[in-house]
């Protein structure tokens, strides 16, 4: 009995006969890596089904792969479904949400890991299954999923097609979010507080998300990581308020979050004296002042990034590396106003 199978970069021209082959085989299998290989398909899904004792299952970058079979796969492992404990589906990018709906439901309480990322098409009701069903998620990646909006993060009602009495989405999100704790009278499905178990969640490039759900759902106790870089209307607001609600944080990417200011900085440092590492790049309003904030209130900060922030100085970094001797890495590419344009 082989417990892991990972297929290298070497293995690409497979298809789905090669997975096929491994369940025959491989009944006990546990880890199964198919990372990459381009050429496998939903009809090669249908071949774990044979694999009940599964707990792990990377299927990052299989581009054909739009999980309908896979959720019929793992809902007929023995009538039960397999104890995955993580489930990697990043950058497969025909996922829609119609497979998820019947994917996510059979995943079962034992998922912990759950890697999203890139796929671009899924909406607000993929984010509002996984708050349902997998409640117990320590690590979810939603990294570049464009279409996720804040009425998905707070669990709300989205507007209907045409706005009642002239009223704006805008509008009408800030009211349902400000209203009563009780809401009887909204319709609502789960918010991403259901998921308190959370110790690393990856939000980059979900440049729909404004502070008005930000500020309100990131109220994490247990988490570990978080990444809300390339989310261009997060402001000091927000920053503060996740802060409070996160106050166990190592690792925190904000990169290219061009509204956030000394000011933030100097309300939110102190809720962070966990904090590691720091990426900081690109946030063209940041001052030396914030690396003086830092280094006060965060003492264990071991890697800091503030490559292209322009109003830091490198005399300003090197006071802030003297000043805690224990940074171990400091980027500081193009800081200090170097004519750099950056084109994402």
């Amino acid at each position: 009995m082989q417990p892991r199978m990972p297929f290298g970069s070497g293995c690409s021209e497979l298809t789905d006969g090669a997975l096929l082959a491994v369940s025959r085989g491989l009944q006990h299998l546990q880890h199964l890596n198919v990372r990459k290989l381009q050429r496998l398909t939903d009809a090669g899904c249908t071949a774990l089904g044979g694999l009940w004792e599964l707990q792990s299952l990377d299927m990052a970058e299989c581009c054909l792969v739009s999980g309908r079979e896979l959720a019929l796969a793992l809902s007929s492992v023995h009538g039960t479904p397999p104890p995955l404990t993580s489930l990697s589906l990043a950058y497969c990018s025909s996922l829609k949400d119609a497979s998820l709906f019947s994917l996510i439901p059979v995943l079962g309480p034992s998922l912990r890991v759950l890697d999203l990322s890139s796929c671009v098409a899924l909406t607000n009701r993929t984010l509002q299954a996984i708050c349902t069903y997998l409640t117990q998620l320590s690590v979810l990646r939603l990294a570049w999923c464009k279409e996720l909006q804040d009425w998905g993060l707070l669990g709300l009602r989205e507007p209907s097609e045409e706005p009642v009495q002239g009223s704006q989405p805008h509008q009408e999100l800030e009211h349902q979010a400000s209203g009563p704790k009780d809401p009887s009278s909204q319709p609502q499905g789960p918010s991403l507080l259901m998921l308190q178990a959370l110790q690393e969640l990856d939000l980059t490039a979900c440049s729909k998300l404004t502070d008005t759900s930000l500020a309100k759902v990131l109220q994490f106790p247990q988490l570990r990581q978080l990444s809300l870089s390339l989310l261009p209307a997060l402001t000091n607001k927000g920053l503060v308020a996740v802060a409070r609600g996160c106050p166990s944080l190592e690792r925190l990417a904000l990169s290219h979050c061009s509204l956030l200011s000394d000011e933030g900085w100097a309300q939110a440092a102190h809720s962070w004296p966990r904090l590691q590492h720091l990426n900081l790049s690109s946030c063209c309003q940041l001052t030396e002042q914030t690396l003086d904030t830092i280094g006060r209130a965060c003492k264990q900060i071991q890697m800091l990034d503030v490559a292209m922030c322009s109003g830091i100085s490198m005399a300003a970094v090197r006071r802030f590396q003297a000043q805690l001797p224990q940074v171990t890495c400091i980027h500081s590419r193009f800081v200090g106003g170097a004519d750099l344009t950056l084109t994402l």
